[in-house]
């Protein structure tokens, strides 16, 4: 089953600065019937305007996941970590058992993000942080872990969640499968380009809810970046 949730249909807030879709009930978008998908909590779509961002603030027992699509962000934390991550790649907040964070668009153009939100198998453990590079030529024509709770991935960001995030970028005409099993759930955002996944067509920016799918075909009608979480 592949539930289409066409980006007209998400959550929206326009606070001037941010101008953020939401895939799953968050602030002020409450849909009782996304609320989560598994372990999937939230999956905003945001755009930071130049020099704004998000001043520090807290969080407690979640695995952030920060992909950037366009520009870059500016990461700091009571850790005293401090990085910029640019478009393309990836960092994760493991939030455990308490971390402040601030992220801002340092830039002169637009930040464009996805920033994902998964529940942890494990609460109150000591939070960190973590970002990694991932050139778009290995992840070209397949899918290939970013983050992951699985050793098996050691490539891969790890997070403290029985989940793995996913990135591909196809061009048109070409095909990328990934055996999600059928006891697992699937969350696919193609991040630009439209898709055809197992028969249902998404447009850029599309979520596709999907579940009691064994493997999943996915032909690029147009050239395409995808973002796939797996969870439990």
């Amino acid at each position: 089953m592949i539930d289409r949730r066409p980006l007209a249909t998400l959550g929206s807030a326009n606070h001037g600065w941010l101008d953020a879709r939401h895939h799953f009930s968050f602030a002020g978008y409450q849909d009782p019937a996304r609320t989560h998908w598994g372990a999937l909590r939230v999956w905003n779509d945001d755009a930071i305007a130049p020099k704004t961002g998000f001043p520090p603030h807290a969080h407690a027992d979640m695995e952030i996941i920060t992909y950037v699509r366009e520009g870059a962000i500016t990461h700091k934390d009571s850790l005293g970590n401090v990085g910029r991550t640019e478009a393309g790649d990836v960092q994760v907040m493991s939030a455990g058992n308490g971390i402040t964070h601030s992220e801002y668009n340092m830039e002169s153009v637009t930040t464009r993000i996805f920033q994902i939100w998964i529940i942890p198998s494990a609460r109150g453990l000591p939070p960190a942080w973590g970002a990694k590079p991932f050139p778009g030529h290995d992840r070209s024509g397949r899918f290939v872990a970013l983050a992951s709770g699985s050793p098996e991935d050691g490539d891969a960001l790890p997070i403290r969640a029985d989940a793995r995030v996913l990135g591909a970028r196809l061009k048109a005409g070409e095909t990328a499968v990934y055996a999600l099993g059928a006891a697992r759930r699937g969350y696919l955002v193609p991040a630009t380009g439209k898709v055809e996944v197992n028969g249902v067509v998404l447009d850029s920016r599309d979520g596709a809810a999907i579940e009691h799918e064994a493997e999943l075909t996915v032909v690029a009608l147009e050239d395409a970046e995808l973002v796939l979480v797996d969870v439990a």
